[in-house]
């Protein structure tokens, strides 16, 4: 056992003979795997048997420790004490159905097992079924502790809530969209359990990981604040990826050191948590056994962090970054600009890296040029009013700009207007029938009640979605998605949601019919004059890899092509004249040749800046600099005429 006492350790450490549970979440990018793993590693280190449990769509375990894990519960090498496994939505979605329908095969005809089939094909099983494994884990004995490194913060705080929202459904009896609520009355005690576990600190800890940026920090507070009226208390934060003193040497990366220092600072003065902790940044990633212990001995041990420029000097630092050769700025340009019709533009990536800064300038951009734009985020964490500087709604409003407005969905609101759309629906259905068999207000409770369902909030989401490719006078739509797992899942919904309506599922049919609508959302996306997706990422391996995977799914499971990339946060060649910038840019460098070759599509670059743009006239100076988009294009403009 350590020796070292420090208040990070006193917080995830087991204190007790049962299992516990350390949960790590964050905004995405921010080293939030990293984190977890390196805690993970400083556990079984110590002695303690841990398994370690991502429920992130997109994870990246097996890059870090460099080794094949998966959706099986996998020993690392090298380290003994110590298994993984990353919880894969699809597989757990059949096991679950699977799991479900087994024990029904010896009681039902063949016709009332097609029934349930159906009712299994609800798009919400595959949440449910991820957090079957979530719970299933909570309870595990055969480990001293569990870490679940989750998915990025809003869909963290969704996954917590679930417990409770699942109950209510199983509550009613009867059939439900995630199955039969007879067959089901063992979970129901599960999640009774996983809400009283989730809520007690002394089995549950939790911890956020966050960058020393304002926006990471706001987030961070945000969510804590959510979590706290679901009972549960934050435990920890760790800021990662500070720039080291010795390293910054001229006015930029001072300056940038200085608003870094401010905001571990306010950290330490505001954040309401029992332990506080810091890492460096590295002049290369953080991979392998070595750089983990490293982040542990640190974390938890109070070890000063090693930052060795030459443990990372496997790249060239001679090599310099030829821009001209890597980007076309007519051609992003040309996959921002509209045609005859409306185009609509999908920035996605893993959290963290600038997605929503790239989304808005381009959307600035855009508006500045002459053509009527909105700008929506689709991020349950999303900070577009951070970057505007002003409120960004649930209704596209204008801010403060000619030709620009901005929208947010918020999912309360947009599951009430799906609540409200459907009862109208199901009012107007039974307004003209004069059959007295029927009895309409017990209908309409039926349907109240299922809309009660966590399925309902989905399709909410889903619904406002599409809407905003019904919303006129508009020549562009930029929509800022959620990260990479979860906006995959979004583009799938169209297709999943009307294979399920059309099966005459969902609540029993009262939803207005949209096929064809949904038919052609779909044809728009996969359009490439309609729609341009652009994946965001910085120059390093596993942003890089989350994309191109990401891409390759985008394209295999819904028929959409990558239209262009943005690298983004690309180091300035004209200050770091050192050596550990000189490894990092050339790390960017190697990195930017793999994407050109693995992604083949125009790419947008996009250089670190001394702050974030902030407000319109930082937007539109950014948007100048990287859109390959100028006031010229005004000449060239075609508006779309839409009644």
């Amino acid at each position: 056992m350590s020796n070292a006492d420090t208040p990070a350790r006193d917080v995830i450490e087991p204190n007790s003979d049962e299992t516990e549970f350390v949960f790590f979440s964050g905004k995405g990018g921010v080293g939030k795997s990293t984190v977890s793993c390196a805690t993970a590693t400083w556990l079984a280190d110590n002695d303690y048997e841990t398994l370690l449990v991502t429920t992130d769509p997109a994870p990246n375990l097996s890059d870090i420790f460099e080794q094949e894990i998966g959706h099986e519960v996998t020993a690392i090498d090298d380290i003994d004490n110590l298994s993984a496994i990353e919880i894969d939505p699809d597989t757990a979605a059949e096991e679950y159905r699977q799991e479900t329908i087994e024990p029904m095969r010896e009681l039902l005809d063949d016709e009332q097992i097609q029934a349930v089939e159906e009712q299994l094909n609800s798009p919400c099983v595959e949440e449910i079924a991820a957090f079957d494994n979530f719970v299933d884990f909570m309870d595990s004995p055969e480990y001293d502790v569990v870490v679940f490194d989750t998915a990025p913060t809003g869909h963290t705080i969704r996954l917590m809530e679930l417990p409770s929202d699942w109950n209510a459904e199983l509550e009613k009896g009867g059939s439900t969209c995630i199955g039969p609520a007879a067959s089901m009355e063992d979970r129901k005690k599960d999640y009774e359990r996983a809400i009283d576990t989730l809520q007690d600190g002394e089995k549950t800890s939790f911890a956020f990981v966050g960058k020393p940026e304002e926006s990471s920090i706001d987030e961070i507070e945000r969510s804590a604040s959510d979590l706290a009226e679901l009972g549960i208390e934050s435990q920890m934060v760790v800021v990662n990826g500070y720039l080291p003193d010795t390293v910054c040497e001229d006015p930029f990366f001072e300056g940038k050191r200085d608003d870094e220092q401010a905001v571990i600072d306010r950290v330490a003065e505001q954040f309401d948590a029992e332990a506080m902790a810091t890492y460096p940044l590295q002049p290369g990633e953080i991979a392998g056994l070595d750089l983990l212990s490293d982040v542990g001995g640190v974390i938890y041990d109070g070890k000063e962090a090693t930052v060795d420029v030459g443990s990372a000097a496997e790249v060239d630092t001679d090599q310099e970054i030829d821009f001209d050769s890597l980007t076309d700025p007519d051609a992003v340009a040309e996959q921002l600009r509209p045609g005859d019709d409306t185009r609509y533009l999908f920035f996605t990536g893993k959290g963290g890296v600038g997605k929503s800064t790239i989304a808005a300038t381009s959307a600035t951009k855009l508006a500045e040029s002459g053509y009527e734009t909105l700008v929506v985020t689709t991020d349950p964490a999303a900070h577009l009013e951070d970057i505007f500087g002003e409120p960004v709604g649930h209704e596209p409003k204008s801010v403060s700009q000619e030709n620009l407005d901005a929208a947010r969905i918020d999912q309360e609101k947009a599951l009430e207007e799906y609540r409200e759309q459907v009862l109208t629906h199901v009012r107007e259905m039974y307004e003209d029938k004069e059959d007295t068999q029927i009895d309409v207000e017990a209908a309409i409770a039926n349907v109240e009640e299922e809309l009660e369902s966590p399925c309902a909030e989905e399709m909410a989401a889903l619904e406002k979605f599409v809407s905003y490719f019904e919303e006129d006078g508009y020549d562009v739509v930029v929509f800022d998605t959620a990260p990479t797992g979860h906006t995959l899942r979004l583009l799938e919904l169209p297709s999943d949601w009307k294979g399920f309506m059309d099966l005459g599922s969902l609540t029993k049919g009262a939803a207005p019919a949209k096929g064809d609508q949904y038919d052609e959302v779909i044809e728009t996306m996969q359009n490439p004059e309609k729609s341009s997706f652009a994946f965001v990422m910085y120059p390093e391996y596993t942003p890089m890899m989350e994309a191109y995977r990401a891409a390759e799914d985008l394209n295999d499971q819904v028929g959409i092509e990558t239209s262009f990339v943005v690298a983004n946060y690309l180091l300035p060649e004209e200050y770091g004249d050192n050596a550990f910038f000189a490894n990092r840019r050339a790390q960017q460098q190697q990195y930017l040749g793999e994407i050109k070759d693995r992604f083949d599509v125009p790419m947008m670059l996009a250089p670190l800046r001394q702050d974030e743009p902030v407000g319109l006239a930082e937007l539109q100076a950014f948007g100048e600099e990287i859109t390959g988009l100028s006031d010229a294009l005004a000449e060239q403009k075609q508006p779309v005429t839409q009644s």
